[in-house]
């Protein structure tokens, strides 16, 4: 009996271990259940996410006002919007057929521009009128591959539009002018005729004269001042020291305050460059007056209003500053500033400025105006060291970890 005891409780207690190992099991794999169905739900959760996402920028891409294509490293479509399908494969599908390959038939223009190594305007013929479009490209870098995207867009009708605004703008600006100086001229005119009829007058013949000699003098700088923007060359660029333009500026305007003047050479054309300087130098006298001299007056809370002319070294080139203390800008006049025709001088071409932004342009430069904090206006002239900015400002790079 005792041995019958023995077996029966060591076979209980066998079975009670399996049934607290079952039930430790079981727990456990009801906790990988569950882990395995938040994992799951938060995969389906993401896949959804991934899915609506897509869906967004499919919705943006398509309805995106130009046509937009994404090729691989050798040129084979991966996409194309329905602009892109209507404007170069006749509303057909395209993807998977390299683009490259069917440049032989594409106008040459575009051929052109899509082959080039910048961002382009182009004109196609169509149906008798030009078409104008734009171009770019991007670089779409992910790491152990590439990506390129094509961007085109129409701009006749904007351009047109622009070009009408701009014309109705000089006609409005030049018959203002206009009006301004033949008025007093042929009002001058009538005086004249006047005072000649009663030759005891002939002592006002003289001021009469001089007026109407000063409104043609007027009229005539502000003519020369739009041949001058039509007729502005392409710049001549050669290697200038700094040096040589900022003391030719000193010279110019002794009250203008220089700054540290580097050994190095800047790369641009040194007349436009000089008659950039010189027509801000001129605003930034022209805005201190407001105040007072530009060095004689110290104003204890402004400090004095002086006009300083910087150089710095950036990134690819070399920044000019001319900051001056006067009056600023509010955000209309900051916004439009650097826009033909606009001015609120009362005798303003508003070409002055306009000027200054074409020639730093034309040298694949940039020009910004901001007002400064402690009061006054900064105009900063980013020239480049090349002809060419730098091109890594055009690549889109997605860093993976």
């Amino acid at each position: 009996m005792v041995g019958i005891s023995a077996v029966v409780g060591v076979a209980g207690a066998f079975v009670l271990g399996i049934a607290l190992a079952y039930c430790v099991a079981s727990r456990k794999l009801a906790r990988t259940e569950r882990e395995a169905l938040a994992l799951a739900t938060s995969l389906e959760g993401a896949r959804r996410a991934a899915a609506t996402r897509e869906r967004m920028l499919g919705t943006v891409v398509d309805a995106a006002p130009m046509a937009i294509l994404l090729l691989d490293r050798v040129g084979t479509m991966l996409l194309t919007n329905p602009m892109a399908r209507e404007l170069f494969f006749d509303g057909q599908d395209a993807v998977g057929e390299n683009l490259l390959t069917m440049l032989g038939a594409a106008p040459a223009p575009f051929r052109d521009a899509l082959l080039g190594s910048e961002d382009a305007l182009f004109s196609v013929d169509a149906e008798g009128e030009a078409e104008t479009y734009h171009l770019a490209k991007r670089t779409l870098d992910l790491g152990d591959d590439t990506r390129t995207l094509v961007l085109v867009r129409p701009l006749t009708r904007e351009l047109r539009r622009q070009e009408v605004a701009v014309w109705k703008k000089l006609l409005r600006v030049i018959s203002h002018e206009l009006n301004n100086s033949l008025a007093p001229i042929s009002s001058m005119a009538h005086s004249a005729r006047r005072i000649a009829q009663a030759p005891e007058r002939g002592h006002q013949l003289e001021k009469v004269f001089a007026t109407i000699e000063e409104r043609a003098a007027h009229l005539k700088e502000f003519l020369e001042g739009y041949a001058r923007l039509a007729r502005l060359p392409a710049p001549r660029r050669t290697h200038v020291a700094w040096a040589e333009l900022l003391e030719a500026a000193r010279e110019a305007h002794p009250a203008v305050s220089v700054g540290a003047v580097p050994r190095s050479t800047g790369y641009f054309d040194r007349a436009q460059m000089e008659q950039v300087l010189e027509n801000l130098l001129k605003n930034a006298e022209e805005a201190s007056a407001t105040f007072g001299s530009a060095v004689a007056i110290h104003d204890a809370s402004r400090g004095a209003l002086e006009i300083r002319l910087d150089l710095e070294r950036t990134d690819g080139g070399w920044t000019l500053f001319v900051r001056d203390r006067g009056p600023g800008m509010n955000t209309e006049l900051l916004a439009s500033a650097l826009l033909p025709f606009y001015s609120t001088k009362e005798r303003g071409s508003g070409l002055g400025l306009a000027l200054c932004r074409e020639i730093i342009e034309a040298h694949a430069g940039k020009i910004r105006l901001q007002n400064r904090e402690v009061g006054g206006l900064e105009v900063a002239l980013f020239v480049p060291d090349s002809d060419h900015p730098d091109a890594a400002t055009s690549r889109l790079t997605i860093s993976r970890v």
